[in-house]
């Protein structure tokens, strides 16, 4: 008699459970969202890093599989970019807006321009982004900072 085959869908299961887990650098962040990824950039033998800015416009949940999407407007044109979550080339992401949407995947900014592809939004501090709570990360004067972002 031969042995019973492994079902394939539990061996991927163990396999996604040893390889995977949260990264570090990894902040929580969601659509709507303007973000700046720190993506490393090999040109010869040298490796540099290279800032993507943009807005998340999707994100793909899947495990390993699980991937972002960034766009941003470069010299009035759009420019998307997707990035997964445990890819070596990206070093560390950065929120620099919390966005108000109310949808999940905004591929409805493509067709508009100018201030109707702009999203209500609040600016976070790089205090804020590490954990204090916003009345500390703003002004001294105590006041709360108003903020729109200028997503084009």
């Amino acid at each position: 008699m031969s042995a019973k085959r492994p079902n394939p869908s539990e061996l991927m299961k163990k396999a996604e459970k040893a390889v995977s887990g949260t990264r570090a650098s990894m902040p929580s962040f969601s659509i709507g969202d303007v973000v700046k990824v720190h993506v490393k950039v090999k040109e010869g033998e040298k490796t540099r890093i290279q800032i993507f800015e943009g807005l998340v416009i999707r994100q793909k949940r899947g495990g390993n599989n699980s991937c972002f999407s960034v766009r941003k407007i470069s010299y009035t044109i759009g420019v998307e970019r997707i990035f997964p979550y445990n890819s070596p080339t990206v070093d560390k992401v950065q929120v620099v807006s919390r966005g108000e949407v109310r949808r999940a995947k905004l591929y409805y900014l493509r067709d508009l321009k100018g201030r109707a592809a702009r999203l209500k939004s609040d600016l976070v501090f790089g205090a804020e982004a590490e954990g204090t709570p916003a009345g500390e990360a703003g002004s001294e004067s105590g006041a709360p900072i108003q903020a729109q972002a200028v997503q084009a």
